[in-house]
Protein backbone atom coordinates (compact mmCIF):
# COMPACT_ATOMS: atom_id res chain seq x y z
CA UNK A 1 0.00 0.00 0.00
CA UNK A 2 0.99 3.75 -0.73
CA UNK A 3 0.96 5.74 2.73
CA UNK A 4 2.14 9.18 3.63
CA UNK A 5 3.07 9.48 7.23
CA UNK A 6 2.46 12.87 8.68
CA UNK A 7 3.63 13.31 12.24
CA UNK A 8 7.10 13.84 14.16
CA UNK A 9 8.66 11.53 16.89
CA UNK A 10 10.68 8.60 17.98
CA UNK A 11 7.17 7.22 17.62
CA UNK A 12 6.71 8.11 14.25
CA UNK A 13 9.73 7.22 13.13
CA UNK A 14 9.37 3.45 14.72
CA UNK A 15 6.00 3.28 13.11
CA UNK A 16 7.16 4.64 9.70
CA UNK A 17 9.96 1.82 10.00
CA UNK A 18 7.73 -0.43 10.77
CA UNK A 19 5.26 0.27 7.86
CA UNK A 20 8.69 -0.37 5.68
CA UNK A 21 9.47 -4.00 6.89
CA UNK A 22 6.31 -4.79 6.40
CA UNK A 23 6.50 -4.05 2.63
CA UNK A 24 4.23 -1.06 2.56
CA UNK A 25 5.65 1.98 0.57
CA UNK A 26 5.93 4.89 2.14
CA UNK A 27 5.63 7.74 -0.89
CA UNK A 28 6.30 10.56 1.47
CA UNK A 29 7.05 11.98 4.99
CA UNK A 30 5.23 15.19 6.33
CA UNK A 31 7.07 16.61 9.70
CA UNK A 32 7.53 19.49 11.51
CA UNK A 33 10.65 22.29 9.97
CA UNK A 34 13.70 21.89 11.73
CA UNK A 35 14.12 23.55 15.32
CA UNK A 36 17.33 24.83 16.65
CA UNK A 37 19.09 22.56 13.48
CA UNK A 38 18.11 19.81 14.62
CA UNK A 39 15.39 17.52 12.36
CA UNK A 40 13.17 15.65 13.92
CA UNK A 41 13.83 11.83 14.12
CA UNK A 42 11.21 10.66 11.53
CA UNK A 43 12.49 13.24 8.90
CA UNK A 44 15.70 12.56 9.65
CA UNK A 45 15.19 8.99 9.41
CA UNK A 46 13.25 8.98 6.27
CA UNK A 47 15.81 11.40 4.65
CA UNK A 48 18.40 8.87 4.97
CA UNK A 49 16.56 6.17 3.75
CA UNK A 50 16.00 8.44 0.19
CA UNK A 51 11.91 9.13 1.26
CA UNK A 52 10.74 12.22 -0.13
CA UNK A 53 10.23 14.54 3.27
CA UNK A 54 8.03 17.78 3.48
CA UNK A 55 8.76 20.33 6.41
CA UNK A 56 5.79 22.66 5.91
CA UNK A 57 5.68 25.74 8.90
CA UNK A 58 1.73 25.23 8.40
CA UNK A 59 -0.87 23.58 6.15
CA UNK A 60 -3.62 26.27 6.37
CA UNK A 61 -3.56 30.24 6.30
CA UNK A 62 -6.71 32.30 7.62
CA UNK A 63 -8.78 29.04 7.83
CA UNK A 64 -7.80 27.72 4.48
CA UNK A 65 -5.77 24.81 3.25
CA UNK A 66 -2.53 26.12 1.01
CA UNK A 67 -2.81 25.17 -2.38
CA UNK A 68 0.80 24.90 -3.14
CA UNK A 69 0.50 22.20 0.17
CA UNK A 70 -1.45 20.77 -0.90
CA UNK A 71 -0.51 20.21 -4.38
CA UNK A 72 2.83 18.73 -3.36
CA UNK A 73 0.85 16.53 -1.00
CA UNK A 74 -1.39 15.20 -3.59
CA UNK A 75 1.05 14.46 -6.32
CA UNK A 76 2.59 11.91 -3.84
CA UNK A 77 -0.53 9.41 -4.62
CA UNK A 78 -0.91 8.22 -1.09
CA UNK A 79 -3.80 5.50 -0.85
CA UNK A 80 -3.63 6.13 3.19
CA UNK A 81 -2.32 8.69 5.58
CA UNK A 82 -0.92 7.58 8.96
CA UNK A 83 -0.59 9.78 11.48
CA UNK A 84 1.05 8.51 14.42
CA UNK A 85 1.57 11.55 16.22
CA UNK A 86 1.26 14.81 14.67
CA UNK A 87 0.96 18.37 16.24
CA UNK A 88 0.00 20.66 13.25
CA UNK A 89 -3.67 21.17 12.07
CA UNK A 90 -3.92 19.11 8.59
CA UNK A 91 -7.04 20.50 6.68
CA UNK A 92 -9.63 18.09 5.26
CA UNK A 93 -8.30 18.50 1.74
CA UNK A 94 -5.13 16.07 2.68
CA UNK A 95 -7.70 13.84 5.53
CA UNK A 96 -10.20 12.45 2.92
CA UNK A 97 -7.68 12.82 -0.07
CA UNK A 98 -6.90 9.29 -0.30
CA UNK A 99 -8.83 6.38 -0.94
CA UNK A 100 -8.81 4.48 2.49
CA UNK A 101 -8.49 8.21 4.28
CA UNK A 102 -6.45 8.61 7.19
CA UNK A 103 -5.91 7.21 10.87
CA UNK A 104 -4.36 8.68 13.96
CA UNK A 105 -3.41 7.52 17.00
CA UNK A 106 -4.33 8.87 20.16
CA UNK A 107 -3.26 7.68 23.59
CA UNK A 108 -6.77 7.30 25.65
CA UNK A 109 -9.06 4.83 25.62
CA UNK A 110 -11.62 7.03 23.92
CA UNK A 111 -14.16 8.93 23.99
CA UNK A 112 -12.48 9.32 27.57
CA UNK A 113 -9.63 11.99 27.44
CA UNK A 114 -10.01 13.79 23.81
CA UNK A 115 -8.03 16.38 23.31
CA UNK A 116 -4.19 16.96 24.03
CA UNK A 117 -2.68 15.78 26.95
CA UNK A 118 -4.49 12.75 27.10
CA UNK A 119 -1.70 10.73 29.22
CA UNK A 120 -1.65 13.50 31.65
CA UNK A 121 -5.21 13.48 32.47
CA UNK A 122 -5.44 9.70 32.95
CA UNK A 123 -3.27 9.76 35.31
CA UNK A 124 -4.68 12.61 36.44
CA UNK A 125 -8.30 11.43 37.01
CA UNK A 126 -6.47 8.24 38.57
CA UNK A 127 -8.04 6.17 35.99
CA UNK A 128 -7.61 2.04 36.72
CA UNK A 129 -7.11 1.14 32.87
CA UNK A 130 -5.33 3.40 29.97
CA UNK A 131 -4.75 2.43 26.56
CA UNK A 132 -4.93 4.00 23.23
CA UNK A 133 -6.93 4.23 20.22
CA UNK A 134 -6.90 3.99 16.65
CA UNK A 135 -9.12 5.86 14.86
CA UNK A 136 -10.69 7.27 11.43
CA UNK A 137 -9.59 10.85 11.26
CA UNK A 138 -12.37 13.30 10.59
CA UNK A 139 -13.86 17.10 10.54
CA UNK A 140 -14.03 16.54 14.42
CA UNK A 141 -11.46 16.76 17.37
CA UNK A 142 -10.37 13.24 18.32
CA UNK A 143 -14.36 12.16 17.54
CA UNK A 144 -13.72 9.85 14.52
CA UNK A 145 -14.62 6.34 14.31
CA UNK A 146 -13.00 3.66 15.79
CA UNK A 147 -10.71 1.32 14.03
CA UNK A 148 -8.91 -0.21 17.18
CA UNK A 149 -8.41 -0.27 20.77
CA UNK A 150 -6.18 -1.99 23.45
CA UNK A 151 -6.31 -1.47 27.31
CA UNK A 152 -3.51 -1.64 30.18
CA UNK A 153 -3.74 -1.60 33.63
CA UNK A 154 -2.36 1.72 34.88
CA UNK A 155 -0.36 1.15 37.90
CA UNK A 156 -0.44 3.43 41.45
CA UNK A 157 3.13 5.36 40.74
CA UNK A 158 3.05 4.92 36.92
CA UNK A 159 4.14 8.43 35.63
CA UNK A 160 3.52 9.77 31.90
CA UNK A 161 7.32 8.54 31.12
CA UNK A 162 6.58 5.16 32.40
CA UNK A 163 3.17 4.31 31.23
CA UNK A 164 4.36 5.58 27.82
CA UNK A 165 7.26 3.39 27.72
CA UNK A 166 5.70 0.46 28.83
CA UNK A 167 2.59 0.09 27.10
CA UNK A 168 1.67 3.25 24.69
CA UNK A 169 4.63 3.24 23.11
CA UNK A 170 6.13 -0.45 22.09
CA UNK A 171 1.96 -1.88 21.65
CA UNK A 172 1.09 0.93 19.87
CA UNK A 173 3.64 0.91 17.58
CA UNK A 174 2.43 -2.25 17.08
CA UNK A 175 -1.36 -1.12 17.01
CA UNK A 176 -0.43 1.07 14.16
CA UNK A 177 0.88 -1.44 11.97
CA UNK A 178 -2.02 -4.15 13.03
CA UNK A 179 -4.22 -1.14 11.93
CA UNK A 180 -2.62 -1.02 8.65
CA UNK A 181 -2.68 -4.49 7.73
CA UNK A 182 -6.30 -4.80 8.19
CA UNK A 183 -6.79 -1.57 6.26
CA UNK A 184 -5.12 -3.88 3.64
CA UNK A 185 -6.99 -6.83 3.83
CA UNK A 186 -10.02 -5.14 3.93
CA UNK A 187 -11.07 -5.94 7.11
CA UNK A 188 -10.79 -2.71 9.12
CA UNK A 189 -14.14 -1.83 11.37
CA UNK A 190 -15.50 1.59 11.50
CA UNK A 191 -17.09 1.57 15.21
CA UNK A 192 -18.55 5.01 15.63
CA UNK A 193 -17.73 6.51 18.82
CA UNK A 194 -20.02 6.76 21.68
CA UNK A 195 -20.63 10.20 23.40
CA UNK A 196 -21.53 8.24 26.52
CA UNK A 197 -18.59 8.76 29.16
CA UNK A 198 -16.58 11.46 26.63
CA UNK A 199 -14.35 13.70 27.89
CA UNK A 200 -12.41 16.81 26.62
CA UNK A 201 -9.18 18.14 28.60
CA UNK A 202 -6.75 20.90 27.16
CA UNK A 203 -3.29 20.73 27.49
CA UNK A 204 -1.70 20.87 30.44
CA UNK A 205 1.05 23.68 31.08
CA UNK A 206 3.42 25.17 33.68
CA UNK A 207 0.46 28.11 34.72
CA UNK A 208 -2.33 25.39 35.51
CA UNK A 209 -0.53 22.77 36.91
CA UNK A 210 0.08 24.68 40.27
CA UNK A 211 -0.97 22.05 43.21
CA UNK A 212 -4.68 22.29 44.68
CA UNK A 213 -3.79 21.14 48.58
CA UNK A 214 -7.29 20.71 49.50
CA UNK A 215 -8.27 17.46 48.51
CA UNK A 216 -7.13 13.97 49.67
CA UNK A 217 -3.39 12.69 49.84
CA UNK A 218 -4.39 10.54 46.44
CA UNK A 219 -5.74 13.09 44.39
CA UNK A 220 -2.38 15.29 44.97
CA UNK A 221 -0.17 12.01 43.98
CA UNK A 222 -2.19 11.52 41.07
CA UNK A 223 -2.18 15.50 40.09
CA UNK A 224 1.81 15.07 40.43
CA UNK A 225 2.20 11.86 38.89
CA UNK A 226 0.18 13.24 35.96
CA UNK A 227 2.19 16.31 35.41
CA UNK A 228 5.53 14.24 35.99
CA UNK A 229 7.92 15.02 33.77
CA UNK A 230 5.75 18.24 32.06
CA UNK A 231 4.93 20.44 32.46
CA UNK A 232 5.98 19.82 36.09
CA UNK A 233 3.21 20.07 39.12
CA UNK A 234 4.30 22.99 41.34
CA UNK A 235 3.73 25.09 44.51
CA UNK A 236 5.29 28.11 46.33
CA UNK A 237 7.28 27.60 49.26
CA UNK A 238 10.49 29.17 51.03
CA UNK A 239 9.91 31.97 48.73
CA UNK A 240 10.57 30.34 45.66
CA UNK A 241 8.36 28.08 43.06
CA UNK A 242 9.03 24.17 43.89
CA UNK A 243 8.26 21.77 41.01
CA UNK A 244 7.80 18.04 42.62
CA UNK A 245 8.80 14.90 40.59
CA UNK A 246 8.42 11.18 41.29
CA UNK A 247 5.69 10.68 44.21
CA UNK A 248 4.40 7.97 45.32
CA UNK A 249 1.85 6.26 48.15
CA UNK A 250 3.56 3.68 48.78
CA UNK A 251 4.73 4.73 52.62
CA UNK A 252 4.67 2.26 54.53
CA UNK A 253 6.63 2.20 57.43
CA UNK A 254 7.69 5.37 56.90
CA UNK A 255 7.36 8.08 59.83
CA UNK A 256 7.34 12.19 59.07
CA UNK A 257 10.62 12.81 60.83
CA UNK A 258 12.69 15.31 59.93
CA UNK A 259 13.07 19.03 59.11
CA UNK A 260 9.39 20.42 58.59
CA UNK A 261 8.81 22.48 55.14
CA UNK A 262 5.96 25.16 55.38
CA UNK A 263 3.76 25.21 52.17
CA UNK A 264 1.23 27.81 52.24
CA UNK A 265 -2.35 26.38 51.33
CA UNK A 266 -1.52 22.80 52.72
CA UNK A 267 -3.22 20.56 54.95
CA UNK A 268 0.06 20.99 57.14
CA UNK A 269 3.25 21.84 56.28
CA UNK A 270 5.81 18.93 54.23
CA UNK A 271 8.34 16.76 56.06
CA UNK A 272 11.98 16.67 54.55
CA UNK A 273 13.12 13.51 55.57
CA UNK A 274 16.22 10.63 54.78
CA UNK A 275 13.58 9.24 52.14
CA UNK A 276 12.40 12.35 50.53
CA UNK A 277 9.72 15.17 50.94
CA UNK A 278 6.65 13.28 53.45
CA UNK A 279 3.32 15.81 51.99
CA UNK A 280 -0.13 15.42 53.03
CA UNK A 281 -3.58 15.41 51.85
CA UNK A 282 -6.75 17.26 53.68
CA UNK A 283 -7.51 13.39 54.72
CA UNK A 284 -4.09 13.59 56.50
CA UNK A 285 -2.89 11.09 54.60
CA UNK A 286 0.88 11.04 53.21
CA UNK A 287 2.48 10.82 50.25
CA UNK A 288 6.14 10.63 49.47
CA UNK A 289 7.96 12.87 46.91
CA UNK A 290 11.48 11.86 46.08
CA UNK A 291 12.63 14.97 43.37
CA UNK A 292 12.24 18.54 43.73
CA UNK A 293 13.11 21.03 40.77
CA UNK A 294 14.78 24.40 41.61
CA UNK A 295 13.64 27.64 40.50
CA UNK A 296 16.22 27.88 38.67
CA UNK A 297 15.99 24.69 37.19
CA UNK A 298 18.09 22.34 39.01
CA UNK A 299 16.55 19.10 40.08
CA UNK A 300 17.91 17.50 43.59
CA UNK A 301 16.79 14.36 45.68
CA UNK A 302 14.00 15.52 47.56
CA UNK A 303 15.84 14.32 50.85
CA UNK A 304 18.67 16.86 50.04
CA UNK A 305 16.42 20.25 49.64
CA UNK A 306 17.75 22.10 52.99
CA UNK A 307 21.18 22.18 51.80
CA UNK A 308 24.56 19.54 51.84
CA UNK A 309 27.64 20.17 51.41
CA UNK A 310 29.00 20.41 47.81
CA UNK A 311 29.64 17.04 46.93
CA UNK A 312 33.24 16.81 46.27
CA UNK A 313 34.49 16.63 42.50
CA UNK A 314 36.24 13.04 41.31
CA UNK A 315 39.70 13.25 39.96
CA UNK A 316 39.52 11.14 36.62
CA UNK A 317 41.56 8.77 35.67
CA UNK A 318 42.66 8.77 31.89
CA UNK A 319 40.34 5.96 30.79
CA UNK A 320 37.05 8.26 31.91
CA UNK A 321 38.89 11.46 30.68
CA UNK A 322 38.22 9.63 27.37
CA UNK A 323 34.73 8.27 27.81
CA UNK A 324 34.20 12.26 28.98
CA UNK A 325 35.60 13.18 25.15
CA UNK A 326 33.16 10.56 24.01
CA UNK A 327 30.56 11.92 25.73
CA UNK A 328 30.92 15.74 25.18
CA UNK A 329 31.12 14.03 20.91
CA UNK A 330 27.60 12.96 22.31
CA UNK A 331 26.31 16.36 23.72
CA UNK A 332 27.89 18.06 20.26
CA UNK A 333 25.55 16.02 17.91
CA UNK A 334 22.47 16.32 20.30
CA UNK A 335 22.77 20.05 20.64
CA UNK A 336 24.35 20.88 17.12
CA UNK A 337 23.52 24.77 17.65
CA UNK A 338 26.18 24.83 20.76
CA UNK A 339 29.53 25.98 19.49
CA UNK A 340 31.68 24.85 22.15
CA UNK A 341 30.70 22.08 25.43
CA UNK A 342 32.10 22.81 28.34
CA UNK A 343 31.51 22.14 32.08
CA UNK A 344 29.29 25.34 32.68
CA UNK A 345 26.88 23.71 29.55
CA UNK A 346 22.70 23.19 30.00
CA UNK A 347 21.86 20.64 28.41
CA UNK A 348 18.35 21.88 28.48
CA UNK A 349 18.87 25.31 28.29
CA UNK A 350 20.70 24.99 25.29
CA UNK A 351 17.30 23.52 23.42
CA UNK A 352 17.59 19.88 24.55
CA UNK A 353 14.14 18.30 24.47
CA UNK A 354 12.63 15.25 26.07
CA UNK A 355 13.00 13.17 22.53
CA UNK A 356 16.93 14.46 23.37
CA UNK A 357 17.06 12.75 26.94
CA UNK A 358 16.30 9.22 25.43
CA UNK A 359 18.64 9.78 23.28
CA UNK A 360 21.20 11.09 25.08
CA UNK A 361 20.44 7.84 27.38
CA UNK A 362 20.87 5.69 24.15
CA UNK A 363 24.27 6.84 22.96
CA UNK A 364 25.65 7.05 27.10
CA UNK A 365 24.29 2.83 27.14
CA UNK A 366 26.76 2.26 23.58
CA UNK A 367 29.71 4.40 24.71
CA UNK A 368 30.16 3.11 28.08
CA UNK A 369 29.83 -0.53 28.16
CA UNK A 370 25.73 -0.68 28.40
CA UNK A 371 25.39 1.37 31.33
CA UNK A 372 21.77 2.05 31.86
CA UNK A 373 20.98 5.15 33.16
CA UNK A 374 17.45 6.41 33.74
CA UNK A 375 16.15 9.75 32.18
CA UNK A 376 15.69 11.45 35.66
CA UNK A 377 19.41 11.20 35.81
CA UNK A 378 19.81 13.89 32.87
CA UNK A 379 17.13 15.52 35.01
CA UNK A 380 19.21 15.37 37.73
CA UNK A 381 22.77 16.41 36.34
CA UNK A 382 21.89 19.04 33.63
CA UNK A 383 24.99 20.70 33.05
CA UNK A 384 28.10 18.73 30.90
CA UNK A 385 30.38 18.66 34.34
CA UNK A 386 27.19 17.55 36.49
CA UNK A 387 26.71 15.33 33.90
CA UNK A 388 30.10 13.37 34.07
CA UNK A 389 30.59 13.51 37.42
CA UNK A 390 27.06 11.47 37.69
CA UNK A 391 28.06 9.10 34.70
CA UNK A 392 31.57 8.27 36.25
CA UNK A 393 30.14 7.44 39.89
CA UNK A 394 27.91 5.21 37.97
CA UNK A 395 30.78 3.62 36.42
CA UNK A 396 32.71 3.29 39.30
CA UNK A 397 29.68 0.93 40.33
CA UNK A 398 27.50 3.84 42.56
CA UNK A 399 26.88 7.29 43.26
CA UNK A 400 27.23 7.47 47.04
CA UNK A 401 29.78 10.09 47.98
CA UNK A 402 30.25 8.10 51.26
CA UNK A 403 30.54 4.92 52.19
CA UNK A 404 27.57 3.21 54.79
CA UNK A 405 28.18 4.10 57.96
CA UNK A 406 28.55 1.10 59.85
CA UNK A 407 29.02 0.62 63.95
CA UNK A 408 30.98 -2.63 64.37
CA UNK A 409 31.31 -4.64 67.47
CA UNK A 410 35.24 -5.99 67.92
CA UNK A 411 35.28 -9.95 69.00
CA UNK A 412 39.15 -11.12 69.21
CA UNK A 413 39.10 -14.85 67.88
CA UNK A 414 42.27 -16.91 67.09
CA UNK A 415 44.71 -14.20 66.75
CA UNK A 416 41.83 -12.34 64.27
CA UNK A 417 39.60 -9.24 65.22
CA UNK A 418 36.24 -10.25 63.76
CA UNK A 419 34.10 -6.93 63.10
CA UNK A 420 30.35 -7.52 63.33
CA UNK A 421 27.58 -5.22 62.22
CA UNK A 422 25.11 -5.19 65.19
CA UNK A 423 21.93 -3.34 63.83
CA UNK A 424 19.23 -3.48 61.54
CA UNK A 425 19.68 -2.79 57.77
CA UNK A 426 16.83 -1.10 56.52
CA UNK A 427 16.47 1.33 53.39
CA UNK A 428 20.42 1.32 52.83
CA UNK A 429 21.02 2.15 55.97
CA UNK A 430 22.25 0.36 59.75
CA UNK A 431 19.81 1.52 62.44
CA UNK A 432 18.56 0.47 65.77
CA UNK A 433 15.73 -1.40 66.38
CA UNK A 434 12.67 0.48 67.95
CA UNK A 435 13.17 1.29 71.26
CA UNK A 436 16.79 0.06 71.19
CA UNK A 437 15.57 -3.34 71.93
CA UNK A 438 18.14 -5.84 71.80
CA UNK A 439 19.20 -9.66 72.48
CA UNK A 440 22.30 -11.54 73.12
CA UNK A 441 23.88 -13.56 70.29
CA UNK A 442 25.78 -16.68 71.86
CA UNK A 443 28.91 -18.24 70.50
CA UNK A 444 28.04 -21.62 69.84
CA UNK A 445 31.29 -23.21 70.89
CA UNK A 446 31.09 -22.35 74.23
CA UNK A 447 27.91 -20.78 74.58
CA UNK A 448 29.61 -17.33 75.72
CA UNK A 449 27.31 -13.74 74.82
CA UNK A 450 28.79 -12.36 71.84
CA UNK A 451 27.27 -9.15 71.43
CA UNK A 452 24.04 -7.68 72.09
CA UNK A 453 22.16 -7.43 68.35
CA UNK A 454 18.94 -5.02 67.54
CA UNK A 455 15.92 -7.08 67.65
CA UNK A 456 13.49 -6.16 65.79
CA UNK A 457 10.06 -4.78 66.13
CA UNK A 458 7.00 -5.48 64.06
CA UNK A 459 7.26 -1.55 62.96
CA UNK A 460 10.74 -2.47 61.84
CA UNK A 461 9.87 -5.25 60.30
CA UNK A 462 7.04 -2.96 58.04
CA UNK A 463 9.94 -0.23 57.57
CA UNK A 464 12.25 -2.72 55.74
CA UNK A 465 9.26 -4.34 53.80
CA UNK A 466 8.19 -0.60 52.24
CA UNK A 467 11.95 0.04 51.81
CA UNK A 468 12.77 -3.34 49.77
CA UNK A 469 9.57 -3.18 47.81
CA UNK A 470 9.99 0.63 47.01
CA UNK A 471 14.05 -0.66 46.03
CA UNK A 472 12.18 -3.82 43.98
CA UNK A 473 9.63 -1.92 42.08
CA UNK A 474 11.81 1.63 41.40
CA UNK A 475 15.20 0.92 42.50
CA UNK A 476 17.69 0.55 39.40
CA UNK A 477 19.03 -2.69 40.22
CA UNK A 478 16.29 -4.45 39.09
CA UNK A 479 16.24 -2.44 36.12
CA UNK A 480 19.31 -3.73 35.01
CA UNK A 481 20.34 -6.70 32.89
CA UNK A 482 21.83 -9.45 35.06
CA UNK A 483 25.30 -8.95 32.78
CA UNK A 484 25.66 -5.38 34.20
CA UNK A 485 24.29 -6.37 37.77
CA UNK A 486 27.42 -9.60 37.29
CA UNK A 487 29.47 -6.45 36.06
CA UNK A 488 29.27 -4.03 39.26
CA UNK A 489 29.29 -7.37 41.61
CA UNK A 490 33.28 -7.68 40.36
CA UNK A 491 34.21 -4.26 40.53
CA UNK A 492 32.50 -3.86 44.19
CA UNK A 493 35.54 -4.08 46.50
CA UNK A 494 35.29 -6.96 49.58
CA UNK A 495 34.14 -6.21 52.88
CA UNK A 496 36.75 -5.25 55.38
CA UNK A 497 34.92 -7.56 57.72
CA UNK A 498 37.94 -9.45 59.44
CA UNK A 499 41.64 -7.92 59.94
CA UNK A 500 44.77 -9.25 61.58
CA UNK A 501 45.37 -8.25 65.04
CA UNK A 502 48.62 -6.44 64.98
CA UNK A 503 49.62 -7.30 68.48
CA UNK A 504 49.79 -11.42 67.31
CA UNK A 505 47.46 -12.04 70.37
Amino acid sequence: MKIAVIGQSLFGQEVYCRLREEGHEVVGVFTVPDKDGKADPLGLQAEQDGVPVFKFPRWRAKGRALPDVVAQYQALGAELNVLPFCSQFIPMEVISAPRHGSIIYHPSLLPRHRGASAINWTLIHGDKKGGFTIFWADDGLDTGDLLLQKECEVLPDDTVSSLYNRFLFPEGVKGMVQAVKLIAEGKAPRLPQPEEGATYEGIQRKETARIDWDQPAEAIHNWIRGNDKVPGAWTEACGQKLTFFNSTLSTAGLEPEGEDLPIPGAHRPGVITKAGLILFGNDSRMLLVKNIQLEDGKMIPAAHFFGRAESSALELTEEELGTAEAVRGAWKRILPSVPEVDESTDFFKSGAASVDVVRLVEEVKELCDGLELENEDVYMATTFGDFIQLLVRRLRGGDKETECAIDYVEKAVNKLTLRMPHQLFIGGTFVDAEGGKTYETINPTDGSALCQVSLAQVSDVDKAVAAAKDAFENGLWGKISARDRGRLLYRAPPSPSTRRDPTGT
